[in-house]
């Protein structure tokens, strides 16, 4: 610590955040995951890919591309941010920043060292090495936090899968991980030989974690590791494998927010696995932000963990929106205090008891679910959009903070995707917000839901490869910027 009196109020925090001269570079595709945030601390940009604002964002900086781009990663597009000429030339000058991402890995660590900038995250290594599904079992035996029936080792056969979970005692209806990856992608459902056909080039080969298949609820909530213990935010609950919105069985595609969906007693269990496996995060040498998912045995209502995503994350922009909202503090600013040359003293229990009590609100995740790769020559632009009683959606006005929505039938839509970029079997073509839910209480999506679904994945045009004409920017924006 430097000589920065210690902070003892939040006005005092919110005060020194505001006033923060250290650069704080949030590199990511699109500003979504800490849009917001902005508007809390001083000097705090995005360096972002889409310039999904149209330039309209005055704490957005998109360089120029120099061509097509191919990317295999979340990661390939930090590094490409990272080492751009004018990503350099726009710091350039500047006091040493401090560098906040998605995804990065070691070369991101080199570039950044490189062009003079700290990540102000865990190491890649260390989260590489708790992304691991197995890893994260292990720290949850040792955090008393418990895990779905389960056991360990590896199967290159539909029979070695048998002895494996006779052994481990979880029966024949299995569900079967694979340690890294997106669980919608690598989690695999088996009970019978053809089952294990369909999914062995994907598991032969690698550890796995076998459970026990159980009637279960999935969720998801973000809590945050300090030096004064571990910071929960709301209690989620998955939308998942929707073929309306999602190509991918099981694959996540948004979640409801609210304090009604889980019987009583759950949200404080799953508050409660949260703080500890923090705990056992920050003791690990882990601090900062962290998404956990858990699964509530439906026959029982126990809470059992589900997997780690040790960083920010897809529950980072509800999170925030809620903390925020309700509680009138973003939990996100106790990451940055971890990472900035100050120290605070709170009454922490107190902080956290203003983030329990909230309304109902949902995210959902676009995806293309076509099969098809075509050219957008149109697509909704970001902002406000309104519901009519017919169910159709329309564009109402431009805004730059998740929290401009009114009423139910407003939803605030961020696009990824837009003219002149390719639409793809999978592709994240926006995300949205708003106010109530959109999943039943059996599981189902609400009328609502399927609108904005369909009216806002029918606010894009694009035509196939070889019969697309020229893009034309929009009218006021510069050409050369927008190619």
């Amino acid at each position: 610590m430097t000589d920065n009196p210690k902070l003892t109020s939040l006005t005092e925090i919110f005060r020194f955040l505001r006033r923060n001269e250290t650069p704080i570079y949030v590199i990511t595709p699109t500003p979504f995951s800490l849009l917001g945030i902005d508007q809390w601390v001083g000097g705090l940009e995005f360096v972002n890919y889409f310039d999904i604002f149209d330039g309209g964002h005055a704490r957005v900086f998109v360089p120029e591309r120099d061509g097509p781009q191919e990317f295999n990663s979340m990661e390939d597009v930090a590094n490409y941010l990272v080492d751009h000429p004018q990503f350099a030339e726009h710091i350039k000058g500047r006091p040493r920043g401090k560098a906040i991402f998605v995804m990065f890995d070691e070369e991101t660590e080199r570039l950044c060292e490189k062009v003079g900038i700290d990540i102000a995250l865990p190491r890649a290594e260390l989260r590489n090495r708790l992304d691991s599904k197995i890893e994260t079992t292990r720290l949850g035996n040792e955090a008393g936090v418990a895990s779905a029936p389960n056991i360990m080792g590896e199967a290159d056969s539909f029979k070695e899968l048998m002895k494996l979970a006779k052994k481990g005692r979880v029966g024949q209806d299995l569900v079967v991980q694979t340690p890294y990856g997106d669980s919608g992608r690598t989690t695999f459902f088996i009970k019978s030989e053809e089952d294990w056909d369909r999914f062995a080039p994907k598991i032969i080969g690698q550890k796995l974690k076998v459970m026990k298949r159980l009637n279960h609820l999935p969720g998801t909530i973000e809590g945050c590791a300090t030096r004064h213990g571990t910071l929960v935010g709301p209690v989620m609950t998955d939308i998942t494998g929707f073929e309306e919105i999602t190509p991918y069985k099981g694959g996540w595609c948004g979640n409801d927010i609210s304090t009604t969906i889980l019987p009583d007693g759950v949200p404080e269990q799953v508050r409660e696995m949260a703080r500890k496996f923090g705990d056992r995060l920050y003791a690990e040498g882990y601090k900062g932000v962290f998404c956990l998912d858990f699964l509530l045995d439906t026959d029982d209502n126990t809470v059992y963990l589900g997997e780690l995503n040790p960083r920010v994350s897809g529950a980072t922009p509800p999170t925030n929106l809620i903390t925020t909202t309700y509680g009138g503090c973003p939990l996100f600013l106790f990451h940055i205090l971890e990472y900035l040359d100050v120290d605070y003293d709170l009454d922490m229990e107190q902080v956290q008891a203003r983030w329990n009590d909230y309304d109902n609100w949902t995210q959902l995740i676009l995806k293309q679910t076509e099969e098809k790769v075509e050219l957008i020559t149109e697509a909704p632009q970001s902002g406000v959009w309104r519901m009519a009683e017919d169910g159709s959606v329309s564009f109402l006005r431009a805004a730059h903070n998740i929290t401009s929505v009114g009423d139910e039938n407003e939803a605030f839509y961020l696009r990824v995707y837009g003219i002149g970029e390719y639409c793809y079997h999978g592709a994240d073509l926006g995300c949205l917000l708003a106010r109530g839910r959109m999943q039943t209480d059996e599981r189902s999506l609400t009328e609502r839901a399927k609108a904005w679904n369909s009216g806002l994945k029918a606010a894009f045009t694009s035509v196939p490869l070889g019969a697309a004409p020229p893009v034309q920017p929009p009218q006021g924006l510069d050409a050369a910027k927008w190619f």
